[in-house]
């Protein structure tokens, strides 16, 4: 039926599913069992095999399914994902070196290689960076990172970088965390993989050999930009990790290296401020003008503090400086040092990098640090210790029976 110019057909649904919208007359959709071969009836299956097409059909209603999709067949032995679906073997493999040397306290990290990485940019590329970060207590202080190749997915580093002020406590329960990452300068930087290596795994002074597949352990967003689904998952893995660390440890701000000697002959303390490695940026720069205060806790002249000079711009600075505190040996053992370093600002007040305090209240190797001075006078004992974002509440304090 033909309408008049302008007028508006109406065509019901049942009359729209039978339409071919295909150019021509309008015909009926085949059914679609019709594109697929069937047995004929009988209890042979139609004479013993498939049943004959219609002669109206073309020769792609005889293939099989899997050949009208475009799939593999399972003969192949080949993942029907893309490589995006295959998260372990997709992103690449990284080789890279680990020596610790227990003299030195370091831990040594040659980044070698890196080969068949997951393209990231539009031309089919990437522009690939290493990051490594210690763990538990990762952060800004205790992150190394590599220079940047570009545009290749098979990078050639061959850098080494270094950890200060590593001690066989570190060794025991810290891993390493080595992401690669590709760098965007319009935008973030977007992550590709990462391997998490125990330090347990490596043997004093024996360099280790390391060619693994990158995995896919994306970090968890900021909380700004979550969701309240998301941000809850993120505080809980949060206080999972300080449970696992256990609840004396503090957030890590970097390493100092302090020396200690109780000299007989000039009856004191000479207290010995070293080097620092790995401090916290607190800076906008990304650096620090990083200074040492010392005191002996507890001061009720306030006559013992002491101070270093200011290094500017840097995270590993250098004093070699040393104070002395005249004092016998018998009231020294009730004593407390508290080494605090800081921030040098102009025109503001100075803000706390961290803290360490070595007495008879401390913990761990500050402790013991302290006690082996007072056991072994004369000697001069250097050793590294870790700087927290406070100090310790046990401070000034003899430990409780």
């Amino acid at each position: 039926m033909r309408g008049r110019r302008g007028d508006r057909m109406t065509i019901n649904i049942q009359e729209h599913m039978a339409i071919n919208v295909c150019p021509g007359p309008i015909r009926p959709i085949r059914q679609i069992s019709d594109y697929f071969p069937r047995r004929g009836p009988g209890p042979e299956g139609g004479g013993g095999g498939f049943g004959e097409a219609p002669a109206h059909l073309g020769p792609l209603a005889l293939a099989p399914p899997a050949a009208l999709l475009g799939a593999t067949t399972p003969e192949d032995g080949a993942e029907v994902d893309s490589y995006d679906s295959d998260d372990t073997t997709s992103l690449g493999t990284l080789e890279f070196d680990l020596l610790y040397d227990q003299a030195s306290c370091t831990l040594h990290c040659s980044i070698l290689r890196a080969k068949g990485l997951k393209p990231m940019d539009f031309n089919g590329l990437a522009d690939p960076y290493v990051k490594l970060h210690l763990l538990p207590g990762a952060c800004k202080a205790n992150k190394l990172k590599t220079k940047t190749q570009r545009n290749t997915l098979n990078p050639v580093w061959n850098e080494d970088l270094t950890y200060s002020g590593i001690t066989d406590a570190d060794i025991t329960h810290k891993v390493l965390r080595i992401s690669v990452c590709d760098e965007d300068k319009l935008s973030h930087n977007e992550f590709i993989g990462e391997i998490r290596v125990p330090l347990r795994r490596l043997k004093p002074s024996q360099k280790k050999h390391f060619n693994i597949c990158l995995e896919r352990q994306v970090p968890l967003a900021s909380p700004s930009s979550m969701s309240v689904a998301l941000r809850g998952i993120s505080c809980y893995l949060k206080e999972l990790e300080q449970v696992e660390q256990g609840p004396g440890l503090l957030e890590e701000r970097g390493r100092i290296l302090l020396s200690l000697s109780y000299s007989s002959r000039r009856r004191g303390l000479l207290v010995g401020i070293v080097r620092c490695a790995h401090l916290a940026a607190m800076d906008v720069n990304g650096y620090s003008d990083p200074y040492v205060k010392t005191y002996l806790r507890p001061d009720v002249d306030k006559k013992s503090k002491h101070k270093t000079c200011v290094k500017k711009k840097t995270l590993n600075p250098e004093f070699n400086e040393e104070f002395f505190y005249e004092m016998e040996l018998s009231t020294l053992a009730s004593k407390t040092l508290e080494v605090t370093v800081w921030d040098y600002d102009i025109g503001k007040s100075n803000d706390f990098i961290g803290g360490v305090a070595l007495g008879p209240g401390a913990r761990r190797e500050a402790r013991k640090h302290w006690s082996d001075c007072l056991q072994q006078p004369d000697a001069a004992l250097e050793r590294w210790h870790t700087l927290t974002s406070q100090l310790p509440p046990a401070a000034g304090a003899l430990p409780s029976a």
